[in-house]
């Protein structure tokens, strides 16, 4: 008897804690909060011996409502990690220096962007460059003899400096277009390249400003960075990219140039004058004698094919070469590197769904492709750093997908193997239980393959019936991959009950220049028709409920909703639409980059040759057949799709007695980048959709 008492208070202690120990370490679904916990991995940086990586981790603390990063050190296989900054420091842009002795990072100095220098080992710290309003850029020349960095120079006069007894006034006088950009406006400066004479950790001499009274950016604003300005190999000359128009001539066109200044000669040339489109980063090739850099033809389209184009400057004709383009690679380029012996350019692209990495053989054998697949897996590679060690050649890579938060991988170009090196979030992932993600093939009404990614809730069950979300994705020309988004976050929807399909519609790269280009001019068209064919789709699969069907999505998405909520025919039952364009005609009299307002709408509204479809298909032309939930989101610093869009819309919804709610951010531009707020903005998300499909 005592045996078996003994026996049974045994079992029901191990049952106990087996049962404590499962539950403790059970994977939950991914949450807001834990979303936020993900630290963001970026900005990796390889030695020059190829041995060490930097990379920077930025954490956030919803509480303090503010991120702070932090700069790792490891070995090339990602072993014997350090941090090498802490939180306080806030560090960023972390470089090796040319003779890998030390690691150079930015950090706010008193009120300035600064300048430092540190040990390998994070130890050290020592001030190099601090000027008046702080530096936003840098390289160190190759000889590390100067340092080229980027700084705002005021060029312009504010009222009260042209009215002097008017000090107090607060008001602007504007005589051309482009006063504001993105999320804000002009502040009557330009970011200019400098350089400076550098030895030894100290400056030795004056800055000079190689953009001197000139009234243009280098790097471009607003997202302009370091990959736009570049030296030579020798280190007597630096190739840089801006776009020489002011006023409303740089409202209406996307023409940058490639930019050589000399050292020696002190003098500038233009050597992308031909080209009307964007040029951008340009790059020298490790023995000087060619430069490389992204190209878009179109004068006025900022969502042409993105190609890699070639100079070789020991030819006195510096005639440009197409290295890709739609004869041989009709996908768009987005990060490239040489190969360090010359004969090969590495890239990314978006490619059917997914970003790749790439690689183009200068010299190849007749007969064969020049171009060859490197990576193949349904998932996103980013920024990458090519290096070359023992005449082995691999990548240290970001690498996303819907599923994982980017981290660092190694990939071996002979093999095609890859490596993690990189664990940020992996405890955070262990105890997360994500949904399965697969690719579905939907026959459009054409005749044509549409592409979608569908996320399924984590623990599906195909003998139950889902509330089913279509994802509209914005751009409208921006890819939707294998992409881990911190707001549109698929995992996050699937996380909290909802099936979501997200389908690659008529104007999204990485299907060819026909595809990307179809939506131009056509808004309300056939991508609207690629939406309606993803979602009946699905719709007819039994686990999909057909009653409960919602439709989300953010600026060109957000036109999306719109539209569609004027023209579902009964299909859906709730719509969230955050930041979007809903009147074409107002909003093109107040957006701010008018070469896309041109291009996509093909012209304005007023045209008296022909009136562009697009403002004929405008949402708010069909707001009378609104008739289910709307969620509208829209923020104040938002010139892109300046708030009136989501007034009107709001406006409209409550006049017309659609249950209607609207979501204001006074602090926040096209994105909700701010911690809390981004919290706020997903617990309205998601009790919008509880109330209105479930």
């Amino acid at each position: 008897m005592k045996k078996t008492l003994f026996s049974n208070q045994l079992f029901a202690i191990c049952f106990l804690f087996s049962f404590s120990f499962s539950t403790s370490f059970a994977q939950q679904n991914l949450s807001i909060e834990k979303l936020w916990q993900l630290g963001r991995v970026s900005d990796q940086q390889v030695s020059p011996d190829g041995k060490t990586i930097i990379f920077g981790v930025k954490n956030y603390d919803i509480k303090a409502n503010k991120g702070t990063n932090i700069i790792y050190k490891c070995d090339i296989n990602g072993g014997n990690k350090i941090a090498i900054t802490n939180a306080e420091m806030n560090a960023f842009s972390a470089r090796f220096t040319p003779d890998g002795k030390k690691i150079s990072f930015l950090t706010v100095f008193g009120r300035n962007v600064a300048l430092f220098e540190m040990n390998l080992d994070g130890k050290n710290e020592t001030l190099v460059l601090n000027i008046p309003g702080g530096i936003s850029g840098y390289k160190y020349s190759p000889k590390m003899n100067n340092i080229a960095f980027t700084a705002d120079v005021k060029l312009d006069k504010e009222v009260k400096e042209i009215y002097p007894d008017l000090d107090k006034c607060n008001a602007r006088i504007i005589d051309g277009l482009f006063y504001r950009h993105w999320d804000s406006w002009h502040d009557y400066a330009y970011s200019h390249l400098f350089i400076v004479p550098y030895s030894n950790g100290q400056i030795n001499g004056d800055a000079i400003d190689i953009m001197k009274n000139e009234k243009f950016d280098c790097p471009l604003q607003p997202n302009g960075d370091d990959d736009e300005f570049n030296w030579n190999p020798a280190g007597t000359k630096l190739a840089y990219d801006s776009r020489k128009l002011t006023g409303t001539a740089e409202a209406i066109s996307t023409n940058s140039d490639i930019y050589l200044y000399d050292l020696i000669s002190k003098q500038t040339s233009n050597i992308s004058s031909l080209n009307e489109g964007y040029d951008r980063n340009p790059q020298f090739s490790p023995d000087g004698n060619k430069i490389l850099w992204l190209s878009m033809q179109g004068k006025g389209n900022e969502s042409d094919l993105n190609r890699l184009v070639c100079m070789d400057l020991l030819n006195k004709d510096l005639l440009i070469k197409e290295i890709t383009g739609k004869s041989n690679f009709d996908y768009p380029i987005e990060n490239f590197q040489w190969s360090n012996d010359n004969k090969s350019i590495y890239f990314t692209a978006p490619y059917k769904g997914t970003k790749q990495l790439f690689e183009y053989n200068l010299i190849v054998k007749k007969g064969k492709d020049n171009i060859t697949q490197i990576s193949n897996t349904e998932t996103d590679y980013g920024s990458f750093c090519a290096i070359t060690n023992d005449k082995k050649t691999s990548f240290v890579i970001g690498k996303m997908s819907i599923s994982l938060p980017t981290e660092l991988f190694v990939i071996d170009l002979k093999t095609k193997t890859e490596t993690q090196i990189t664990f940020t979030n992996q405890d955070i992932l262990n105890q997360t239980q994500m949904g399965k993600v697969e690719k579905r093939i939907t026959k459009t009404t054409d005749g044509k393959d549409l592409l979608s990614w569908v996320i399924y809730p984590p623990n599906f069950d195909a003998t139950k019936k889902y509330p089913t979300l279509l994802y509209c994705q914005g751009g409208p020309q921006s890819a939707l991959t294998q992409f881990f988004s911190y707001r549109w976050n698929f995992q996050l929807m699937a996380a909290n009950g909802y099936i979501v399909i997200a389908p690659n519609r008529r104007g999204m790269p990485g299907h060819g220049s026909e595809w990307n280009d179809a939506i131009t001019g056509d808004y309300g068209g056939q991508c609207m028709k690629d939406y309606l064919s993803a979602i009946d789709d699905i719709s007819n699969e039994p686990y999909v409920n057909k009653d409960k069907l919602g439709a989300v999505g953010a600026s060109f998405g957000g036109y999306s909703v719109y539209w569609l909520a004027g023209n579902h025919n009964k299909r859906f039952k709730t719509f969230i639409a955050h930041c979007g364009m809903f009147n074409m005609e107002s909003w093109y009299g107040t957006t701010e980059e008018m070469y896309f307002a041109n291009n996509d709408n093909k012209g304005p509204y007023w045209s008296q040759t022909e009136h562009p479809n697009n403002f004929d298909a405008s949402p708010h032309k069909f707001v009378k057949n609104w008739d289910s939930p709307m969620l509208v989101i829209h923020n104040e610093k938002d010139f892109r799709v300046p708030l009136g869009q989501g007034m009107e819309a709001f406006t409209a919804a409550q006049l017309k007695g659609v249950p209607s709610r609207f979501l204001y951010f006074p602090d926040e531009n096209h994105w909700v980048t701010k911690p809390q707020n981004s919290v706020l903005w997903q617990r309205v998300f998601f009790d919008w959709l509880a109330r209105s499909l479930k």
